[in-house]
């Protein structure tokens, strides 16, 4: 038999009812109240979310206020490419920058070694900006050769991830044709044989995205001494080149956005007139003699390796990998796109990611 149990109702004028006390609405976790056999109209407290939520017949939907879920991304934004070769004297092109890292997961590091930001609130039915940038190209013909490309810029929403820096060749083409080793991180410096006076610092890193390309190796008075540095990852600093040998690329940051551990941005490896180098972890392209250069892996937003010769013959450095975007959120939410090339997965612990892999278009949940 039922009962109903008060300790004070007070009716008044009209139709009004008055209680003394505050009423206390049933309260459940998420996990108990999808177990409820509702009807539209019900109304309970989530513990979970901390919100008065009432069963529309299909869905719980928050009563008050925007309705609005936290999620978590990161943002890489295309990588950087070295500078080709071709072969008048000794040259050496620093590896290419990787893309900026940019990451909102709680516990970890944004790029450059600095803390998460605050993860966003997001509006379900609300159409967000997205753009996966490309990796930078490595060119192959003519006197451009010199030049290295920045990678492209990533985007969601306001949060941009810049694209790598170049790695540089012959540092006056550099100049000529407005190249940039400056970038999300900085590309490795790379060097000339009898060019004096010649800039062997790595290029810049963005504060909060990656840090500095490596330096070229100092003397140019004999160009087999000579050797660049590697590109700047999201997690290192480039390697600096050492007598002939290039320096390394540096490492990307480990996630677990995925519900795994996986590592991005990492930079491309410089070279010099001895040996290979290796790119940095997180997809950096390895830096070559008298070969070809290793392109950054797409989809991490990793630098290109670099390219050395002892002939006079052109060698080509690698491009720089395509950026990437991460984003996790509730698993009672869908993720729709237009524009995107894009995949979903459900992760099993309460949440979805949806990986980025390409495009220029917007995103929306429901």
């Amino acid at each position: 038999m039922s009962r109903l149990k008060v300790d004070n109702i007070e009716a008044r004028s009209g139709n009004n009812i008055s209680m003394d006390d505050s009423l206390n609405l049933k309260s459940y976790d998420t996990t108990a109240r999808n177990a409820l056999t509702s009807v539209a109209g019900d109304t309970i407290y989530n513990s979970d979310d901390n919100k008065v939520q009432v069963y529309t017949g299909s869905a719980w939907e928050d009563l008050g206020g925007i309705a609005a879920f936290q999620i978590q991304y990161v943002v890489v934004g295309g990588g950087g490419a070295p500078g080709g070769v071709w072969g008048a004297g000794f040259m050496a092109s620093g590896g290419g920058g990787a893309g900026g890292y940019v990451s909102s997961v709680i516990g970890e590091n944004t790029g450059g070694g600095l803390s998460s930001h605050q993860v966003m609130y997001i509006a379900p039915s609300t159409n967000y900006p997205v753009s996966i940038g490309g990796g930078g190209t490595a060119l192959s013909s003519g006197n451009d050769q010199g030049c290295g490309f920045i990678g492209t810029a990533s985007y969601f929403n306001n949060i941009v991830a810049m694209g790598g820096g170049a790695g540089n060749s012959y540092v006056n083409f550099i100049t000529t044709h407005g190249r940039t080793a400056k970038g999300g991180s900085g590309g490795g410096q790379g060097t000339y044989i009898n060019v004096t006076g010649a800039n062997t610092t790595g290029g810049e890193g963005l504060t909060g995205q990656g840090f500095a390309g490596g330096n070229a190796q100092g003397s140019f008075a004999n160009g087999y001494n000579n050797a660049s540095g590697g590109g700047g990852g999201a997690g290192a600093v480039g390697g600096n080149a050492g007598s002939d040998q290039g320096g390394n690329g540096g490492a990307g940051v480990s996630t677990s956005i995925t519900g795994s551990s996986l590592t991005l941005a990492g930079g491309g490896g410089g070279a010099g007139a001895s040996g290979t180098t290796s790119g940095g972890a997180g997809g950096g392209g390895a830096g070559a003699r008298n070969g070809t250069g290793t392109a950054g892996t797409i989809n991490t937003g990793g630098g290109g390796g670099g390219i050395g010769t002892t002939d006079a013959t052109a060698r080509y450095a690698g491009s720089g990998g395509s950026g990437v975007i991460y984003l996790q959120y509730p698993d009672t939410y869908t993720i729709q796109n237009t524009g995107m090339t894009l995949t979903e997965t459900d992760i099993g612990n309460g949440f979805k990611y949806a990986k980025i892999t390409q495009g220029t278009g917007t995103v929306r949940w429901s």
